[in-house]
């Protein structure tokens, strides 16, 4: 590859993304977003690579000196027009206007180059200097290239990582979904089974009130009939007994233990207890910064040059034999070089510092102390009381 084609191959990538920009429609804007900032690109690396590596051999030589100069300029309006574009909605009406000036003056800089500029280069310069310009661009154009590589894989890797954050946030979210519906289904078995003990609890203390009722109704007929088949002495007798009668078995002491019900009798005691149930929250553990800063760092290198001086030296013919023009004027010019040294600076990455934040997972145990009801029974004796029955 001479520089010819080097310097002509970002020209002709740079014209084919004109060509697909100019096909892409106003609704296109997700295309034209993307190409446009891949012209950008490939207009800043061709200038730039022009200006770093390029114009600063030239501008050491008077023919090539002027056309420096030019070119600049045209860089200038270049830049100038893509900063305009840039700072402009892609889809614009007037987009497509301006991109078609930007393409107009980068095709004459393409075309100032390849007629002028070009000619004067492989004209002035030595293969030494040509070669080297040569090899600072590819150089430049391998980093760039390299910059790419290692920014598409960067997106890449974000990408992985907010899909796998993402699908962590939506396990996350099923898992937690899952807790509250089997804390809910808990809750309304809890409330289900508290209505119940409840119910029953209200038919245990109803249930002795309508015994005592039935109990009461079979004796006013008991009475009833006693007083239709005995003596009126004794019906008379039975009638003033019985209020006394109830009154002395309501009056006997009862068990201080439980209370002595009609057979068949429920009683519920409701036996709770404490679930742990635990949350979590998020807290924050401070901040990171991450400051960039400039520093100068003295530099040494040592570069070979060369000088050139001019010896006159008078030494005694070999030969006394004229073999050339004499007895005439001669006037004999040699021009003494000195090298010097140049110090050029370019950018280049030195490292990359990623930042980023990573979530991982841990379980760990949560101790605490939970209080639940018991049940002591005590049961007394089966002895079975005698009952006094009616007659």
């Amino acid at each position: 590859m001479n520089l010819r084609t080097l310097m002509q191959a970002g020209p002709t990538k740079a014209n084919e993304l004109f060509a697909r920009l100019s096909e892409t429609s106003d609704g296109a804007l997700k295309t034209r977003e993307k190409l446009f900032t891949e012209l950008k690109a490939e207009l800043e690396l061709h200038t730039s690579l022009e200006e770093q590596h390029l114009f600063p051999v030239l501008r050491r030589n008077s023919e090539t000196k002027d056309l420096v100069a030019d070119a600049i300029r045209d860089n200038r309006e270049v830049r100038a027009k893509v900063a305009e574009l840039d700072g402009m909605a892609k889809n614009d009406a007037t987009f497509s206007e301006r991109l078609a000036d930007l393409q107009k003056v980068f095709r004459q800089h393409a075309r100032d180059d390849r007629k002028g500029l070009l000619p004067a280069v492989q004209r002035t310069l030595s293969d030494e200097q040509v070669q080297g310009v040569m090899d600072k661009m590819e150089a430049g154009i391998a980093e760039a290239e390299q910059a790419k590589q290692d920014e598409a894989e960067e997106r890449r890797a974000n990408t992985r990582q907010d899909r796998d954050q993402a699908e962590l946030l939506a396990r996350e979210t099923a898992l937690q979904k899952q807790a509250d519906a089997k804390a809910e289904r808990e809750q309304a078995a809890a409330e289900h089974r508290l209505r119940a003990q409840t119910r029953e609890l209200a038919e245990v203390v109803l249930k002795p009130a309508a015994v005592a009722a039935k109990i009461g109704t079979k004796a006013a007929s008991q009475i009833a009939a006693a007083a239709l088949t005995q003596s009126p002495a004794l019906a008379l007798t039975n009638m003033f007994m019985w209020p006394w009668l109830g009154a002395m078995q309501s009056a006997r002491p009862k068990d201080s233990t439980r209370p002595r019900g009609v057979s068949g009798m429920e009683e519920v005691i409701a036996l709770g207890e404490e679930v742990l149930e635990v949350g979590k929250r998020t807290e924050n553990r401070g901040t990171a910064r991450i400051r960039r800063f400039v520093v100068e760092t003295p530099v040494e290198r040592e570069v070979m040059l060369l000088s050139e001086r001019v010896v006159v030296e008078r030494r005694r013919p070999v030969s006394d034999k004229v073999t050339g023009e004499i007895l005439t004027e001669v006037t004999v010019e040699i021009v003494e070089t000195e090298e010097v040294p140049t110090v050029e600076k370019r950018l280049r990455l030195r490292e990359e510092i990623v930042v980023r934040t990573e979530r991982t997972q841990r379980v760990e145990t949560v101790k605490d102390t939970v209080r639940r009801d018991e049940v002591e029974i005590l049961q007394p004796s089966r002895t079975r009381k005698p009952v006094a029955a009616f007659t």
